[in-house]
């Protein structure tokens, strides 16, 4: 009797507390919303089945490997983490490569003013940055932030996942989890978060402003495009340049039309593999311990104020810009600014078509939502230069 007493405290089910039933139930509205909503099911469902096996208790699974392997045998997904992210960071640099061969930089070229919409809206990233630096100085509710985690919290305002994930793990690796799944998961809400903030903003006069279609860009101009920014940035910011790098191999690939194979296995096979690996280990680090805290619904309120304010700092500097253009702008697409490619830029091409049928702004907004991804990876060097 007492041997099977002893059996049944071994098993999980007899370890298993609330906490971890309510991220487990968590885990499976992240699955939910993948396979019923078509919510970014690429990033929403590796995650949730992350979540549920990084709480199922006494598996294992996420501890970390150590230098005595002989007193701890680490579990798969913390090997995943701790080479993949806290030791190596290489995930979301490979990520990059394959965003970087899907990536058109057409719009950017044939309307180079979009540069300056995308840089307008990472102002979200600054706003959570101090909003987050003031809540550890002042001590709100206990927090502790310092400027590796208001770095962090800040880099969400850029709506782009794969930049959270390397800046986190390169800085605070302890909120990794949150931050990187507060990012994806205000990508995948950019179609609930942006329209009201646009219509708010804007007026139906300027929201049905038509913007005559781009010139076509050259092959010629697409090879040059890549090749001067990965120089000029990264000689200005030389901690990007694993993001920045990659970014711009991947599209040099693609522009190149000479390596089809490399393109093609940029794109799929190894963006899919490493999308894999990223995502399920995000969602392990999540978590019962970590999330049910203070910090944590600090950190989901100062994701949504710098999200928030991204998509707004877009559209009112293209309002600013207006005021100077003898062509102007549809202010629609400053909100396409922030890094959601390319659902921020659907979402201003359909606010457009609401206000004026006629209108197609699609290709106009892929600018600012290219710049932002740029942006942000600038912004997450700065970051990373600057943090002792």
């Amino acid at each position: 009797m007492e041997q099977l007493l002893d059996f049944i405290r071994t098993t999980g089910l007899a370890n298993l507390g609330w906490r971890d039933v309510v991220m487990i139930f968590v885990g499976i509205i992240f699955i939910y919303l993948a396979i019923k909503k078509d919510w970014e099911p690429y990033e929403l469902l590796p995650i949730g089945l992350g979540i549920i096996a990084a709480n199922l208790p006494l598996t294992g699974l996420i501890t970390p490997p150590t230098s005595d392997s002989l007193n701890q045998e680490a579990g798969i997904f913390g090997i995943f983490f701790h080479y993949g992210l806290s030791f190596w960071n290489i995930l979301p640099p490979i990520i990059f490569l394959g965003i970087g061969s899907l990536t058109d930089f057409g719009p950017v070229i044939a309307n180079p003013k979009t540069l300056l919409l995308g840089a307008a809206a990472q102002i979200g990233i600054f706003v959570a940055f101090w909003g987050a630096l003031m809540a550890g100085s002042l001590g709100i509710l206990g927090m502790d932030f310092g400027i590796e985690e208001a770095a962090s919290i800040g880099i969400i305002g850029g709506a782009d996942g794969p930049t959270t994930i390397f800046l986190s793990a390169r800085l605070a690796p302890e909120i990794l989890g949150i931050t990187a799944v507060i990012a994806y998961s205000y990508m995948a809400a950019v179609a609930f978060i942006q329209p009201p903030l646009m219509k708010m903003f804007t007026t139906e006069k300027e929201r049905q402003i038509v913007m005559r279609p781009l010139r076509e860009v050259s092959k010629l101009e697409k090879l040059i495009f890549p090749n001067v920014a990965l120089i000029a940035i990264i000689l200005m910011v030389p901690k990007s340049a694993p993001l920045i790098a990659m970014f711009m191999i991947g599209n040099l690939f693609r522009e190149s039309g000479v390596v089809p194979r490399l393109t093609k296995s940029a794109s799929n096979e190894i963006l899919n593999i490493a999308t894999i690996f990223l995502m399920i280990t995000v969602g392990t680090q999540l978590t019962a311990a970590r999330v049910f805290d203070w910090q944590t619904m600090v950190i989901l309120i100062l994701g949504l104020v710098a999200f928030s304010c991204g998509t707004i700092g877009g559209i009112l500097f293209a309002k600013i810009m207006n005021l100077f253009l003898n062509e102007k702008i549809n202010p629609l697409i400053g909100s396409a600014g922030v890094s959601a490619v390319p659902m921020a830029a659907r979402i201003s091409h359909h606010i457009g078509q609401e206000a004026n049928p006629n209108n197609f702004l699609l290709p106009h907004a892929m600018g600012p939502n290219v710049a932002g991804v740029i942006g942000s990876a600038v912004i997450a060097g700065v970051f990373i230069s600057l943090v002792p």
